[in-house]
Order: C-alpha cells, then structure tokens, then sequence
C-alpha cells in the first residue's frame, strides 16, 4: 500500500497574510480539512457527499 501526503490548499479568497485559513486537501475517497496556523494538529475528515452538501450550504449563505 502507498501513501502519500495530501495536497494542501488555501482559498483564493484567503488574504495575502498567509495565517487565519482553512486548508482543504481532496482526494478520490475524502475531503480533510485543517487550520493553516496548526496544521501539525488533526484534520477533519469528510466524505466528498458530505463535503459537497456542506459547500452547498455555505454558498446559500
């Protein structure tokens, strides 16, 4: 079995500063969410359904 680290990115709205964001790393079976400024700690996991009914959501404002 292989593993390899996720690839991690920022939002294009996030600021130029670089601190107070969310990271998102998408792969085929999740979609992991972090904190930028402490991405040594866990990240939230979700399934791609969950994730994109969350999206929905939050584009509902």
């Amino acid at each position: 079995m292989t593993t390899t680290e996720p690839t991690w990115f920022k939002s294009s709205y996030s600021g130029t500063e670089g601190d107070n964001c969310v990271e998102v790393a998408i792969t085929e079976q999740a979609v992991s969410v972090r904190d930028s400024k402490d991405a040594e700690r866990p990240h939230l996991v979700f399934g791609r359904g969950e994730w994109g009914r969350f999206v929905e959501y939050a584009a509902r404002g």
